[in-house]
């Protein structure tokens, strides 16, 4: 009897494992097909079959009016896309995950506007570096996304870090740098000012090959060091008495996760701006299709992420044939409703 219960249990185990590859083929085939469409869609419309013959064939079509508008100027804009959505789906999950709060997310409790403050100084200032002037704007992002995150976890430590304190910290953390961006607007001059506005709308219209390279490569380089403690993560989610129990050091791990949540947002909020709500919807898509385990959780999320964010661009490239609307007040509409449904289906709430 024993030998029979263990070997269904194996089978529904097999069996469920198959149902989440599954999924995340069918998620890698979606966004594919995204990808496609969004570089396809512009003022200058194009044909599939033709946007692929020049992303396999580019040498083919050098010089071409063709390839300047997909390789030079929507490719780089998509693929920004499909990294920043990628970035902020995975720093929701994690942020969600480290507070047990299906509301938690890098934009909602702050993260965001610190890094979108940040943003707004490097414009205001004219701060740049030198040799590196473009990285003068992604580096005060990131220094104001990592401030945020330390003082939320500073407040949450003189409290015991209980995960309702970090909640509350995070939403009084979103206050404050909002209204820090207000001052800072209230101190430009016209022409700053329309800068810092457009620029805290959310747009993928100034990505570039050096925006896709960054926040590419810094969401690679955070992706190994979230997944080799995947486990870990998956008995955080079973409350912290549990994760003690099996030895894990919960303070460490929710220092560590904060710290690169910051660098997931300010590397996506530097170069696009302030984009809300992906962090906070992708993580539901994904765990109503795999639940809980870290190991499809966090990849699916990221695979959600960015295909709400190049799907939003292709959204807003139709709504407005010719003039492209900000992406982030399109993912703000999308999101906005997904928020209420949240609250509304959350019990406790």
């Amino acid at each position: 009897m024993a030998v029979h219960t263990s070997t269904s249990t194996a089978l529904l185990y097999r069996r469920a494992q198959g149902k989440r590859l599954a999924v995340m083929l069918v998620a890698v085939i979606a966004l594919g097909l995204t990808v496609l469409v969004d570089i396809a869609i512009g003022p200058s419309s194009i044909r599939l079959g033709d946007v692929w013959q020049v992303l396999l064939h580019p040498g083919d079509h050098a010089g071409t009016a063709l390839y300047a508008i997909v390789i030079d100027i929507r490719l780089p804009m998509t693929l920004t896309a499909l990294s920043v959505g990628a970035s902020l789906g995975l720093a929701g999950v994690e942020m969600q995950t480290i507070l047990r709060n299906p509301l938690a997310s890098p934009y909602t409790l702050g993260i965001s506007a610190a890094a979108g403050f940040g943003a707004a100084m490097a414009i205001l200032t004219g701060f740049s570096l030198p040799f590196v002037a473009w990285l003068g704007v992604p580096l005060l992002a990131f220094v104001t996304a990592l401030a945020a995150c330390m003082g939320v976890w500073l407040i949450g430590k003189a409290r015991g870090v209980s995960t309702d304190v970090l909640v509350l910290s995070g939403i009084a953390m979103l206050f404050l740098f909002q209204s820090l961006q207000s001052l800072v607007q209230y101190m430009a001059s016209p022409e700053v000012l329309q800068e810092i506005v457009f620029w805290l709308f959310g747009s993928l219209l100034k990505a570039n090959w050096t925006s896709t390279f960054v926040t590419s490569g810094v969401f690679l380089a955070v992706v190994p060091l979230l997944a080799k403690d995947a486990w870990k993560l998956t008995a955080l989610t079973m409350g912290d008495q549990t994760a003690l129990s099996l030895g894990l050091k919960v303070g460490a791990i929710r220092l560590r996760l904060l710290i690169l949540i910051s660098v997931l947002t300010g590397s996506a909020v530097a170069f696009t701006g302030t984009i809300g709500f992906i962090g906070l919807v992708a993580p539901h898509m994904a765990r109503g299709f795999v639940g809980e385990d870290q190991r499809f959780l966090m990849p699916l999320s990221a695979f959600a992420g960015a295909f709400l964010l190049v799907g939003s661009s292709v959204v807003a490239k139709l709504m407005s044939p010719g003039a492209i609307i900000p992406i982030g007040i399109v993912t703000a509409v999308l999101g906005v409703p997904f928020l209420f449904f949240l609250i509304l289906r959350n019990r406790r709430m």
